[in-house]
């Protein structure tokens, strides 16, 4: 039992109401069944070991949510994990957390690697390939491309800009001669 935990007054832990713990408790499980841990034990303590980081940081940080530091533990533990499983190089850090999900999904993590989430090395060899290989693939593809400036095509309206198109000139007369017969019709039927 921690030191924050036995100054704890009735309905608080680490200086805060259970029900903010809970917020964040469920947040951070919630996540990690988004990544597919559906082993419940697994589940279980891989929440209490991000919740047991927040309520660590807690007092230090009293303007903060439970919840905002409960996610930023979260997320700081998943990319550390996932940096010393892909030796990620320092440039790919900015997409590692969206490109190592797509690896846990791609190397099959929820049906056959569960077990190796958030653990400490060393890992399997084929879960480390498996890993490695599906970070490659998350990437994109990059190719070389020339574009070269097309004239704009405007269509039909473009045309109907310019008033020497004998075609638009029928149109706009049939049209007005077919309104003023309706005109004519409707003034001769109310007289």
């Amino acid at each position: 039992m921690s030191a924050a935990a036995k100054t704890d007054g009735p309905g608080q832990l680490a200086g805060r109401p259970l029900e903010e713990w809970n917020g964040a408790y469920s947040k951070v499980e919630s996540y990690f069944h988004a990544l597919r841990v559906l082993n419940k034990v697994l589940l279980g303590q891989l929440v209490a070991l991000v919740l047991e980081r927040a309520m660590q940081r807690s007092a230090s940080e009293p303007l903060r949510s439970a919840t905002e530091l409960a996610v930023e533990e979260m997320d700081r533990l998943v990319n550390d994990w996932f940096a010393q499983v892909l030796q990620a190089p320092p440039a790919a850090t900015e997409m590692l957390s969206t490109r190592g999900r797509m690896a846990l999904l791609l190397a099959d993590m929820p049906g056959r690697w569960q077990d190796q989430f958030l653990r400490p090395g060393p890992w399997p060899e084929e879960f480390v390939i498996a890993m490695r290989d599906g970070f490659l693939r998350a990437g994109p593809n990059f190719q070389l491309a020339q574009m070269t400036p097309r004239p704009l095509d405007l269509g039909p309206i473009a045309t109907l800009t310019h008033w020497s198109t004998l075609p638009y000139v029928k149109m706009a007369v049939t049209w007005g001669a077919f309104g003023l017969l309706l005109v004519l019709i409707f003034y001769f039927t109310h007289q």
